[in-house]
């Protein structure tokens, strides 16, 4: 594996819609509430502001772990700095908020949760003054949260105060593949791939790199080491979010470990079969693991689930740091030469799949591809396939192995896949389309059958990159 040289990208990468959905509220004539949340690290806070650029008549607030009285006062700071007349008011909610919306404001609540946790009559008073107080008005008010569990009891689920009031839910997630990797300096497809790998799409990992160094002296700085900035970095955001967070961890080390069974989960924690669901629920709400299940199945009706960590540098961090930290501080700077380079391709491999599962419909675009994803049954399994509106079956294997894929990649695709049953839509024979994704390219004997069949079609790691420009991979497991 070549070293990716990590450059920060300038400015503010990605969210071109999302940016646009906000402009759009602040431009409306009637009053405007936006709900947006996502877990921690995703950029939210940086979101907003870039959607406010060259606008006066914003009040951004962002809440702090204080008592209600500190946080109405710092509020009214920040607002009278815009609105001097907000001063002469009584410091509650309900009145300063009502002189906000009726002046037409811009009002944005950063860290949402923290308010509602001093009070937890705010959401009532939000909804009240969108019923009642703004009918000749048009204030946008903008609430921000990264606990998402509060979020949805406040303004998302069917029972929380301002269900049904918002106008705009953004669920801000990672960075889509394209857009991480701006954050190098005109990497090699491989090296992007690599540093996907590690560190994913969270807009926070990816800003701590070092734009001069190396990706494993990035690695060693920002993670091995016990001053790293992100060498605690799943304990805190685990911490942060939960109340009880040792089974949690436990049951994410479990996962990370290849224990992908609901079964295999509880009997690697401990934790009982039936309890397991509450902690399965929340973290697949905050969306650090999910349940697959194969393409061709139903996932409400699917007993073949298999659970996974969706963030990458989660998995990287239960995988090389978690109850690793007296080897990797006893070797220092050879701790990534030592014990993560000789295994890092086979740790990388999932996230390669997953591109090349994202890459399937603009590499057949000629095909309706209506659902992607892995399937498995038994000793069975295919890394990509593609279902179509169509009679064509889309099946692929990937290699990210250091040599080229052969012969022998293809000859176990067409095995595995004797086993799929899927039928067209319509009735009739399928038409099976075999995909080769590698690495390291293919052995000349395997590029010679291609050049001969139409059902045969070979992508290097370079197609698979280019496949995912401008394009999001989506959460496929």
């Amino acid at each position: 594996m070549a070293d990716a040289v990590v450059s920060r990208a300038p400015g503010f990468v990605s969210r071109t819609a999302e940016l646009s959905r906000l402009r759009e509220l602040y431009r409306s004539n009637s009053a405007e509430l936006a709900v947006v949340y996502g877990r921690r690290r995703l950029g939210k806070t940086e979101l907003v502001s870039q959607s406010l650029d060259g606008r006066a008549d914003a009040v951004v607030y962002q809440a702090r772990q204080k008592t209600r009285a500190l946080q109405i006062e710092q509020f009214l700071d920040r607002a009278a700095e815009s609105y001097p007349g907000v001063s002469r008011l009584r410091p509650d909610w309900e009145p300063i908020l009502t002189y906000l919306g009726q002046n037409d404001a811009v009002v944005v609540l950063d860290e949402f949760p923290y308010l509602v946790a001093e009070d937890e009559s705010l959401p009532s008073v939000v909804q009240a003054l969108f019923d009642r107080e703004f009918d000749d008005a048009a204030p946008t008010f903008v609430l921000v949260g990264s606990s998402i569990s509060t979020m949805e009891e406040a303004a998302l689920l069917g029972s929380s105060p301002l269900y049904g009031r918002s106008s705009l839910k953004l669920d801000v997630r990672e960075l889509p593949f394209g857009a991480a990797t701006e954050f190098l300096d005109d990497p090699t497809p491989t090296e992007a791939v690599f540093l996907w790998g590690v560190f994913g799409g969270v807009p926070y990992y990816l800003e701590r790199l070092d734009p001069t160094a190396s990706l494993a002296a990035n690695v060693h700085d920002t993670v091995l080491s016990v001053h790293g900035t992100l060498h605690d970095e799943p304990d805190y955001v685990l911490r942060m979010e939960l109340k009880e967070p040792t089974r949690y961890f436990s049951i994410l080390e479990a996962i990370a470990g290849g224990n992908t069974g609901r079964n295999e989960v509880a009997g690697a924690t401990g934790i009982e079969y039936n309890s397991l669901s509450t902690y399965l629920s929340r973290l697949e709400r905050l969306r650090l693991i999910e349940r697959t299940v194969p393409v061709t199945e139903r996932p409400e009706r699917s007993k073949r689930g298999r659970y996974r960590l969706r963030d990458s540098f989660f998995r990287f961090w239960f995988r090389f740091v978690y109850g690793a930290g007296g080897r990797n501080d006893e070797l220092g700077h050879e701790a990534f030469e030592t014990l993560i380079r000789p295994e890092l391709p086979d740790f990388v491999a999932p996230a390669f799949e997953r591109l090349c599962r994202g890459a399937l419909r603009p590499l057949y675009p000629d095909l309706t591809v209506t659902e992607t994803g892995r399937w498995w049954y038994g000793e069975h399994e295919i890394d990509a396939v593609g279902l179509t509106a169509g009679d064509t079956l889309v099946v692929g294997e990937c290699k990210f192995q250091s040599s080229p894929a052969g012969f022998d990649a293809l000859e176990s695709l067409r095995s595995h896949t004797a086993e799929l049953r899927w039928s067209p839509p319509d009735g009739g024979d399928r038409h099976v389309q075999y995909a080769l994704f590698s690495r390291s390219g293919f052995t000349e004997s395997l590029t010679t059958l291609a050049d001969e069949r139409d059902d045969v079609r070979l992508f290097d790691i370079g197609d698979v990159v280019a496949a995912h420009a401008g394009t999001d991979p989506g959460p496929t497991a």
